[in-house]
């Protein structure tokens, strides 16, 4: 048996289909589960154990791209899969299982796909975490999902953890504290520079060989900046690391460290999957939807009367959803985590 997975387009939702790709493993240990992907999401399902093989694409999100989806449909058709689960619900991402002939191609009915998939499910019930939308589509090849789901899990090995600590010139032993400000989505799920600054005062004046990093992708430079502008002087043992690593550096850095704070975001879930001790900070969307899974993963969220919202900014210019979440309740939820 040889599955395809056309993967989600964002970091996050790809570690909450993970439950999906472990349920169809344990059904069938000997088949081969292919996954198709953005080269940004690439890294991540290259971590997990399921995952045997990444084809890595450089479609635009959002564009057709007819003659370069028709060139990989040729190549997909070469592999011979006997099935395709398409997890996007957009019409684009069915287009490649169907032009590459894929005898079952199974998803969501999502953007008119009819005829594109033969195995379509109604849309999922909102009221469920995004992690069991994408694990009931097992069902409907008769994989029993049962609950508990399996959480997400990645696979760094030790020599990459030691040559991201080197790269970085972070010494082999210092104990490193992940914080994570970004939020690609927009910033109605940004906690404020300013606060964040003030969590990593509180950590360097707590631990006194600790080291903060400040990671995120390149989107996320301006804030790692106001954040060491914010930090002034006491930045000796800051590494404002926001734009600097790839995502497989990332996630190695994110392995090795004691512990993580970050937003709603991919790198959350990323620290999630690695077992790190974490605190999520939620605003605007909502953590019964998109929780960071697992028993280590702390979240703070106020549930104010206008979140969650779902918007990328605030539409009431105040973003109090997470400008009242203080930087000591972090601080303090922190040291409470369970340890490494």
């Amino acid at each position: 048996m040889k599955t395809l997975v056309v993967a989600p387009n964002w970091i996050g939702d790809a570690l909450m289909a993970q439950p999906l790709l472990t349920l169809l493993a344990r059904a069938d240990p000997a088949q081969r589960i292919v996954c198709l992907a953005p080269h940004w999401v690439a890294p991540v399902l290259e971590a997990m154990p399921e995952v045997d093989h990444v084809i890595a694409t450089d479609l635009a999100h959002g564009a057709l791209q007819w003659k370069a989806r028709r060139a990989l449909a040729r190549a997909v058709r070469a592999e011979g899969f006997d099935r395709a689960f398409v997890l996007p619900n957009s019409f684009k991402s069915a287009l490649i299982p169907w032009l590459a002939r894929v005898p079952r191609r199974i998803g969501y009915r999502g953007e008119v796909r009819y005829g594109l998939l033969d195995r379509r499910a109604a849309g999922p019930d909102p009221a469920l975490a995004m992690s069991a939308r994408y694990a009931a589509l097992a069902g409907m090849v008769g994989v029993d999902v049962a609950l508990p789901l399996p959480l997400p899990r990645l696979v760094v090995d030790a020599a990459s953890m030691l040559d991201a600590r080197e790269r970085f010139g972070l010494g082999r032993d210092t104990e490193l504290i992940a914080l994570c400000p970004g939020a690609e989505y927009g910033p109605a799920k940004r906690w404020p520079a300013s606060h964040f600054a003030s969590l990593a005062r509180e950590i360097l004046a707590s631990r006194a060989d600790a080291r903060v990093l400040l990671l995120g992708g390149n989107g996320d430079r301006a804030i790692g900046e106001a954040i060491v502008a914010d930090l002034a002087g006491a930045t000796a043992r800051v590494h404002a690391l926001c734009g600097s690593t790839d995502l497989a550096e990332a996630i190695a850095l994110i392995a090795t460290s004691a512990s993580v704070v970050s937003n709603d975001s991919g790198l959350m879930h990323a620290a999630a999957a690695l077992s790190r001790p974490q605190v999520a900070l939620f605003g605007s969307s909502d953590p019964r939807h998109t929780p960071p899974l697992s028993p280590l993963a702390r979240t703070l969220w106020l549930h104010l009367d206008c979140s969650p919202c779902f918007e990328r900014t605030c539409p009431l210019g105040h973003l109090n959803c997470l400008v009242g979440i203080a930087p000591q309740q972090v601080f303090d939820s922190l040291q409470n985590t369970s340890p490494s």
